[in-house]
């Protein structure tokens, strides 16, 4: 069980302390990093998590002092559901995912690449003319959350992304302040919780607007092999042949759960629909696997496929079939993609 929410808001005071003794021990602990990065394998490995670390903390630091002030703004906490309110925690939300994403792939060497035709309805230049969206990514590799609500908000974009997301996440104390004042749902792990996922989809997808986008993972969670093979088990118990022969086609993707899909459409037939792929981390799923990956010194492909909210299936048997053809249209593209990326000769960034 998560703590109240006035045990977690100390986490921030947590972060300052942290931050104020990392910059008095500055000096050692770069000399430290130096040092240890000699003995470790790649380039200069825990002196770029070093920084990563110091840019992250500062970061997250300054936004709750933003929140703070914020709050303030907003007549003391009673017009933070406002419009003007939301937009500028957005604003604050926007700049911190800038500031982190620059520095990961200026320290890790990460490059992003979007392959396939560059215009979409994200950043077609015509105020207005764009309609709620609901996202569908997979669920792939470390930071994709956060790779893609950056995508969403950055300043082509510009759109306010809403997310169910676990009730853990709120001990990170940024997560907890500008979530919890945003349209965002978060639901306990506990099958109470999944249960109800669906509804708090849906609860976040009635009232979009053409700015608002509301991001889900189909997947439910990173592909394993070992998750595969249990996703596949449990439609087989549950005698669906069909998706069963569907999932078994699938080999870089767990088969879609289509009850949050199917809530969200159902919540916004306004809606367009935009699939998300990206490839080039999916081999970094636990911590062990980052530590040893650093520097990645990775390109990662990222691909969107826009669907017109009129081209939605309306019967949910058919929307299921479109979901799974779509996913197989996502799968084919990650195989092809990871094949070109395996034929390319190695760069080398010094």
């Amino acid at each position: 069980m998560l703590p109240p929410r006035p045990v977690r808001r100390l986490g921030g005071l947590l972060l300052l302390g942290t931050l104020v003794a990392a910059v008095l021990a500055l000096p050692v602990l770069v000399v430290g990093a130096a040092i240890s990065s000699a003995f470790l394998p790649g380039r200069w490995r825990a002196l770029r998590l070093l920084c990563f670390a110091l840019v992250y903390l500062a970061v997250e630091v300054l936004a709750l002092v933003a929140a703070g002030v914020l709050w303030v703004l907003a007549g003391f906490g009673r017009r933070l559901g406002t419009a003007r309110s939301r937009r500028a925690h957005y604003t604050v939300l926007r700049l911190v995912l800038d500031a982190v994403m620059a520095a990961a792939q200026r320290l890790f060497a990460l490059r992003i690449v979007t392959d396939g035709t560059s215009w979409s309805p994200l950043d077609d230049g015509v105020p207005g003319s764009t309609n709620a969206m609901v996202v569908l990514s997979r669920h792939a590799g470390p930071g994709d959350s956060l790779l893609l609500v950056h995508t969403l908000m950055n300043r082509d974009h510009l759109r306010q992304p809403r997310i169910v997301l676990k009730d853990v996440l709120q001990l990170d104390p940024l997560i907890d302040v500008y979530l919890n004042r945003l349209p965002n749902s978060f639901v306990a792990s506990d099958p109470a919780g999944r249960a109800r996922a669906a509804e708090a989809v849906a609860d976040l997808a009635r009232d979009l607007g053409e700015e608002d986008a509301l991001l889900i993972f189909p997947e439910g969670a990173n592909f394993t092999p070992q998750r595969r093979f249990r996703a596949i088990q449990r439609l087989r118990d549950r005698s669906l042949a069909s998706a069963v022969r569907r999932a078994e086609a699938l080999q870089h993707l767990l088969p879609p759960r289509p009850a949050g899909v199917t809530a969200a459409l159902r919540a916004a037939p306004h809606a367009d629909v935009v699939f998300v792929a990206h490839t080039g981390l999916e081999h970094l799923s636990t911590a062990r696997d980052l530590w040893r990956g650093l520097p990645m010194d990775k390109t990662l492909h990222l691909r969107w496929w826009f669907v017109p909210a009129a081209d939605v299936p309306a019967d949910d048997a058919e929307l299921r079939e479109w979901l799974y053809s779509w996913w197989d249209t996502v799968d084919c593209w990650i195989r092809t993609t990871q094949q070109q990326r395996a034929e390319d000769p190695p760069v080398s960034l010094r």
